[in-house]
């Protein structure tokens, strides 16, 4: 995916529009000159020049980890939302209707009376279920059933297209079921990791005195000491990159001769899963260890870590002092000192639960077909870049290109919103408990999700609504995917924004990126239908892997926030595609009117323009606790070093801005990335 999460749309979109400068407001400064420090020089920090006087002026809300382009487009589309919730609550729609169900979700999100008088009680047959567990073959039993309801432990699983099949649906099962973010967070002992587990610790003891206060201590250790051997075979988030090493397929009866102590063939029957006879298990030593906990582990601390998994799971739905007390360890995570308005919450869980059915309302109103249009055509523009780009490397064979080249042909592109919507008449919504609706909503998901099997892969199928500020590249269909909002800019209007932005912000940052995902570390190993299939020669896939390596090493070097540096290993997929989204952008612009007129605008050439665009899309601002907690997990790099790390590869960018050798911005030829 290209960006962090963010749930955004804006109804002005942007897009490529000849001389579109002429047609600014006269009352508008222009974005990307206002946003410049012009105390730092391009060379020495081009972020910051970039982008540093919006740092300047910005201070992060008190209830966000971080404030940038993306949070600024959502609070603009959560407002148009909030509208949407409020006129649905006074339609008083027909029972099943769309509307009913987004009004009554509203509602019983925003009861905080209720909620709060409720307690844990909404929980209470979820509480009951866990209590009785007298063996091990009910234990798996109530796993199943939290599972179908989304709420997590154990381990992690989904169904999704087979990766060496992609016109079969699999289920596959992965390591999960840990409380902290990732094995990391149990073994690092850096300051501040050492805060966030002890922040975690003192959450535990908190829920489990909720419960019961006697046992508070004694549960809080035994359930750490449990989730802290799960961690211990749990693989690092570069190890989970490898699509080869993460593809297990087996047998129902081969796993269960891996991992004997936990009953498969019931949890299979209780979740659906038994629709297949097989299982693609992701990393095979955890489930060991799981199966050896399962055993070892006493009944009753396995009964303390489903209530935890249980409530941490529902907090966010649940009591003001049981969210409250989760608020406090995320605290740790975010840097956020307050919870968001209530009003915000419900919408990002109505978003989880319904979003597509609110997008078909959206849509209507915000989203045009002639914007639909306009998207689809650029998405054309940076294709016939990348295949031209191809076709001059040096480094490749002709059998290699030949087989590339039929797969950026058959990229499918989606682009605004889908052509067909899901079905949400089943679902049932109702102005009770707000947990309650999204258990039901979650639950719908699973089973739409367990149907899947066994029937013919939908390629037409959308996995984001219409208003998410995202896009993804999916290898097992490839194609780029890319919902309208991510390419709003806010406060703008598409013929306020001049081609060289919108080639830097959408073009490269968005369209380009997601190409170029097709041809990554991880992507390159996905054929033209699909599959997990190697079509380089061996040649080749040696000279990549060898190119790739410079962008490793780059990457390693950064170091974002305290001693922590940037894994390049992991974020080596995003990094590529960003670098290859820059070049392919940069292609494609070089053949418009605009660039090859070479008007000034603000003072800036077309040039400058296209890699402020680019810097546009990277407009943030974060705390350092949730910096160092991207950088521990996130398999992208941070915003700055998404803007100075593939720049400084870029000729074009040192012609630009006047980069010259002792400039902290100037890289070498022969450490300079070459790729794509």
């Amino acid at each position: 995916m290209k960006k962090l999460a963010f749930c955004a749309i804006s109804c002005c979109m942007l897009a490529a529009c000849n001389n579109a400068a002429s047609h600014k407001a006269a009352d508008k400064p222009d974005i990307l000159a206002a946003d410049l420090d012009t105390t730092v020089s391009p060379g020495e920090d081009f972020f910051q020049y970039a982008n540093g006087g919006w740092i300047k002026r910005t201070t992060i809300p008190a209830a966000e980890s971080g404030w940038g382009i993306g949070n600024m487009v959502e609070e603009d589309i959560q407002l148009r939302l909030k509208k949407i919730n409020e006129d649905a609550v006074k339609e008083k729609a027909a029972d099943g209707s769309t509307t009913q169900k987004i009004a009554d979700f509203w509602k019983s999100g925003m009861d905080s009376a209720n909620i709060d008088k409720a307690k844990l009680s909404p929980l209470k047959p979820d509480f009951d279920a866990i209590d009785a567990i007298t063996n091990t073959d009910q234990l798996i039993a109530v796993v199943a059933s939290f599972h179908r309801k989304s709420i997590g432990g154990f381990f992690g699983d989904y169904v999704g297209q087979d990766d060496k099949q992609s016109d079969k649906m699999a289920f596959f099962i992965s390591q999960g079921g840990l409380g902290l973010p990732n094995r990391d967070y149990y073994f690092n002992t850096d300051e501040r990791t050492v805060k966030i587990k002890a922040a975690y610790k003192d959450y535990m003891n908190k829920t489990f005195r909720q419960l019961d206060t006697a046992s508070a201590a004694k549960n809080t250790e035994a359930v750490l000491n449990l989730e802290t051997k799960l961690a211990k075979s749990s693989r690092k988030l570069a190890d989970l990159r490898d699509p080869y090493k993460n593809y297990n397929k087996m047998s129902w009866t081969e796993l269960a001769k891996k991992a004997p102590n936990v009953n498969w063939t019931e949890y299979a029957k209780l979740t659906g899963a038994n629709k297949v006879d097989s299982v693609i298990v992701g990393q095979p030593e955890f489930l060991v260890t799981l199966s050896n906990e399962v055993k070892a582990t006493p009944i009753d601390t396995w009964k303390s870590y489903l209530k935890l998994r249980l409530i941490q799971s529902s907090a966010s739905e649940l009591d003001q002092t049981t969210f409250n007390n989760y608020f406090e360890y995320r605290k740790t995570l975010t840097g956020a000192t307050e919870p968001r308005p209530r009003w915000k919450r419900v919408l990002s869980s109505e978003e989880d639960a319904i979003g597509e059915a609110l997008g078909q309302l959206f849509v209507k109103e915000y989203f045009s077909e002639t914007a639909k249009k306009r998207y689809n055509d650029i998405v054309e523009n940076i294709r016939a870049a990348y295949k031209e780009r191809i076709a001059k490397l040096s480094w490749m064979s002709d059998s290699t290109k030949q087989k590339a080249f039929e797969k950026l042909a058959k990229i499918t592109k989606k682009v605004g919103y889908p052509d067909k919507w899901k079905d949400f008449s089943s679902l049932k919504i109702d102005d009770g408990p707000w947990i309650l609706n999204v258990q039901r909503a979650n639950e719908w998901w699973h089973n739409y999700e367990i149907n899947k099997l066994g029937k013919p892969v939908d390629r037409t199928e959308w996995t984001m609504t219409p208003q998410t500020y995202n896009a993804y590249y999916n290898p097992s269909n490839n194609e780029i995917v890319m919902p309208a909002g991510i390419f709003a800019v806010p406060g703008y209007k598409d013929d306020e924004l001049d081609d060289a932005l919108v080639y830097g912000y959408a073009a490269a940052s968005t369209i380009g990126h997601e190409i170029t995902h097709g041809f990554d570390d991880q992507g390159r190993q996905y054929d033209d239908a699909g599959n997990l299939k190697n079509w380089w020669t061996k040649k080749d896939e040696d000279e990549f892997s060898k190119r790739a390596s410079f962008i490793i090493k780059q990457f390693n070097e950064f170091n974002p926030v305290d001693t922590l540096h940037i894994n390049g290993d992991a974020t080596q997929g995003e990094n590529i595609a960003d670098l290859g989204g820059m070049l392919l952008g940069l292609d494609a612009f070089k053949k418009t009117d605009a660039f090859k007129k070479n008007d000034k605008i603000a003072g800036l050439t077309q040039l400058q323009r296209y890699f402020l665009g680019y810097a546009l899309g990277w407009l943030y601002t974060v705390k350092k606790e949730r910096l160092a907690n991207l950088v521990m997990t996130d398999v992208h790099s941070p915003a700055k070093e998404r803007v100075n790390g593939p720049v400084v590869n870029i000729p074009e960018f040192y012609e630009a801005f006047g980069i010259k050798k002792g400039d902290k911005m100037y890289r070498a030829d022969s450490l300079r990335v070459n790729i794509w």
